[in-house]
């Protein structure tokens, strides 16, 4: 389900405080220095939603593994993550081949499906060796950041960055540009 990305609606604060933002992703953060970041955009973030963060297990990839091993290490953790997938939630799924969009465009999206019922956003990020085809397909809307790629664990920061930077945008407060 495409939401358009057209003008930037008004929005009151008690609709956007009665949002949740869930993130859905693979594995632990096993840097601390990752874990503060994503501590401190989470804190920001509670003004604005209610956060929630879902780790699943990842799976151990041995070295050089065959293309069939990896595609069986994606499929199992994509089971873990449909397993906690929310089916009346919004969900962005990160993925390379996904749309990229500005930091704007993001914020008027993400008010847009606000404002068309959805209270419960949730963004998918997959292990180290990306996302199975199912957990893609079940996307409502593919989001990519940029064409490199990015580990798994800096990616979770980089989102929660700009999920408060959105609301911040939404809430015309300032923010570094």
């Amino acid at each position: 389900m495409m939401i358009p990305v057209l003008k930037k609606p008004e929005t009151n604060n008690k609709e956007i405080r009665k949002m949740k933002i869930t993130i859905l992703c693979v594995g632990k953060l096993k840097e601390e220095y990752f874990r503060k970041a994503c501590d401190e955009y989470l804190k920001r973030l509670s003004r604005y939603a209610k956060c929630e963060v879902i780790e699943v297990a990842d799976e151990k990839t041995p070295e050089n593994a065959l293309e069939s091993v990896e595609r069986a290490i994606k499929e199992k953790e994509g089971e873990r993550l449909l397993a906690k997938w929310d089916d009346s939630a919004f969900n962005f799924v990160l993925a390379i081949e996904g749309k990229q969009r500005s930091s704007t465009d993001f914020s008027v999206e993400l008010e847009n499906i606000m404002l068309n019922g959805k209270s419960n956003i949730c963004f998918v990020i997959g292990g180290s060796l990306g996302l199975s085809n199912a957990v893609i397909k079940k996307a409502d809307s593919l989001l990519s950041f940029s064409k490199m790629t990015f580990p798994h664990q800096l990616m979770r920061v980089v989102l929660l960055e700009q999920v408060y930077r959105a609301f911040r945008i939404m809430k015309n407060e300032p923010y570094h540009k």
